[in-house]
């Protein structure tokens, strides 16, 4: 990396790239810049399959809203920098590419374009490994990337995600409900996939169901992570009852942590 000049810090950059002498003169820290800072390519792959219309919230946030919330802002978090922006958008039968660009013109792209995303009805589980797999071709510089889903899905991409944090940083979100890991008792209902169409009647006011339902979410918690573990990739959770700043501030933290 060539270096090309100085900064002050900014929260979230990297320790290793302070300039000790210069800090101790301006009293204040400051950043070594490199050339390879002013040209990051960051990617969001999207997953915009039917369960990520789901939301219990009063306030009737669904993770679809967190997701869009949150490329937003992280979208334009990195263009103040110069950086660039791109996202892949993947509902289960169908990729579009938005090819990256940087300003505030092209975060409008990506809102306006997430805005206008047809809501898909139901279809097939949606599989992660052909979003994946496409990332992997595509990009051909190392690159910033951010995998969207809530990862009800079928099995199988953890072994494209692993091959693409081989050439490329992943940070892997996933978006979640507290329904989705905790039922309250409501008495019988008719719970539906949100992707297949199938239908079930359950009693929430079964204790047993419900510890096999906590138990059964757990589990499948407990998979991801150690997933995204294998693949070496940073994971945040983000709820729709999140503050998303908050998120964001842990998401930068828990980068720094592994970077030092």
């Amino acid at each position: 990396m060539d270096l090309v000049g100085l900064r002050e810090y900014q929260p979230g950059d990297d320790v290793r790239y302070i300039d000790w002498n210069v800090t101790a003169r301006m009293d204040a820290p400051w950043v070594r810049r490199y050339a390879e800072d002013r040209d990051l390519t960051a990617w969001f792959l999207l997953d915009l399959s039917p369960s990520v219309d789901f939301g219990t919230l009063d306030s009737a946030r669904v993770k679809r809203t967190v997701l869009i919330d949150f490329v937003t802002t992280l979208a334009r978090l990195l263009t103040r920098r110069g950086n660039r922006v791109g996202a892949i958008l993947y509902d289960t039968t169908s990729q579009r590419t938005i090819p990256a660009g940087s300003g505030r013109l092209q975060v409008l792209r990506l809102v306006d374009e997430l805005m206008r995303e047809p809501i898909p009805t139901a279809g097939p589980m949606t599989d992660l490994s052909p979003l994946l797999e496409k990332a992997g071709q595509a990009f051909k510089r190392r690159s910033l990337v951010f995998l969207i889903s809530d990862f009800i899905c079928q099995p199988g991409w953890e072994r494209p995600l692993d091959s693409l944090s081989r050439r490329h940083e992943v940070v892997a979100v996933r978006l979640l409900d507290p329904r989705e890991v905790r039922l309250p008792d409501m008495g019988p209902l008719i719970m539906e996939d949100a992707e297949t169409g199938e239908q079930l009647y359950v009693d929430t006011h079964d204790r047993g169901f419900r510890r096999r339902f906590e138990a059964a979410a757990a589990s499948r918690e407990q998979a991801t992570a150690q997933a995204f573990k294998r693949a070496g990739v940073d994971a945040l959770a983000l709820s729709t009852d999140d503050d998303l700043v908050r998120a964001i501030v842990r998401m930068s933290s828990l980068r720094r942590r592994r970077r030092r």
